[in-house]
């Protein structure tokens, strides 16, 4: 059975962020439903839940307290029970080094968070109706990193 909607969670702890994402989610009037966690722990919480709807595409923040993206990422990677995930690492971070680190972990995608609205909603738009199974089948550092 085809879903009617693209299952999307943000893990982010700044509230202007999630409110950003979700009001670009809104406008950008796409069939999506849109969840958001404050950090890592309530989101693994949830994905590890016996109720959980598991997304189709997850974007993390790496800096979050209690639990940060790159130990959830750790997390979902070695879970056979989220294996058809894509994971947008959503940062405001542009290092090598944590663009490194999430490639090599496993991460799907790595968007720095944009700092106007506009922008914000064609990234979400772009990820969102990414061709995740040929993106991901020759995933290399050159389509890894979202360039805007």
């Amino acid at each position: 059975m085809q879903k009617e909607y693209i299952h999307i969670i943000l893990a982010d702890d700044d509230e202007d962020d999630r409110l950003f994402f979700t009001d670009a989610f809104n406008e950008l009037k796409m069939q999506t439903k849109v969840q958001t966690f404050n950090d890592g722990v309530e989101l693994m919480d949830y994905l590890n839940g016996d109720e959980a709807i598991l997304p189709q595409v997850l974007f993390l923040d790496l800096n979050m307290p209690k639990k940060n993206g790159i130990e959830c990422l750790h997390e979902i990677k070695a879970n056979e029970k989220f294996k058809d995930i894509a994971i947008a690492i959503y940062s405001t971070s542009s290092s090598e080094e944590h663009i490194e680190e999430t490639f090599v972990n496993g991460a799907n995608i790595y968007i720095k968070k944009p700092s106007d609205f506009n922008t914000l909603k064609k990234v979400l738009s772009d990820v969102v109706t990414i061709n995740w199974q040929y993106h991901t089948s020759g995933l290399n550092k050159d389509n890894f990193l979202l360039r805007m």
